[in-house]
């Protein structure tokens, strides 16, 4: 996307790395260009507020799920495989994530089980 005016930073880059910027992941010297480049361009500010607004919404309308806590280091594990252009296995990392969970959950259901039933056992044996 262009909007036709002259910029230093072309509106196609601004926009490919807008979500760095919404982010706050871009070093400081390139968010003074994106600066610029929106308070001139009308056109990708537009596009900037829309995207921050829908960031807001979904924080708003989302924001307060649990996340597995080792979920942050497998995105950014995937991610890294991604630029190293190496094969990234086909399950989604939250799918595999909540598998995960659903396992530890599982097994703290089991041996919580497996503690009441001894716990049964013992009290019979003192009636006893």
């Amino acid at each position: 996307m262009s909007c036709g005016e002259p910029h230093e930073k072309d509106c196609s880059e601004v926009l490919d790395h807008l979500y760095e910027y919404l982010d706050r992941e871009m070093p400081a010297g390139e968010c003074a260009e994106f600066q610029v480049h929106l308070d001139e361009c009308s056109p990708c500010l537009e596009k900037y507020g829309l995207e921050q607004a829908v960031k807001k919404l979904v924080k708003r309308c989302c924001g307060h799920d649990d996340v597995p806590s080792d979920l942050r280091s497998k995105v950014l594990g995937r991610i890294d495989l991604i630029r190293a252009g190496e094969a990234v296995p086909e399950v989604s990392v939250l799918d595999q994530a909540r598998h995960e969970q659903a396992q530890r959950e599982q097994e703290a259901r089991e041996a919580e089980a497996g503690g009441d039933s001894g716990t049964a056992a013992d009290s019979r044996t003192a009636d006893a």
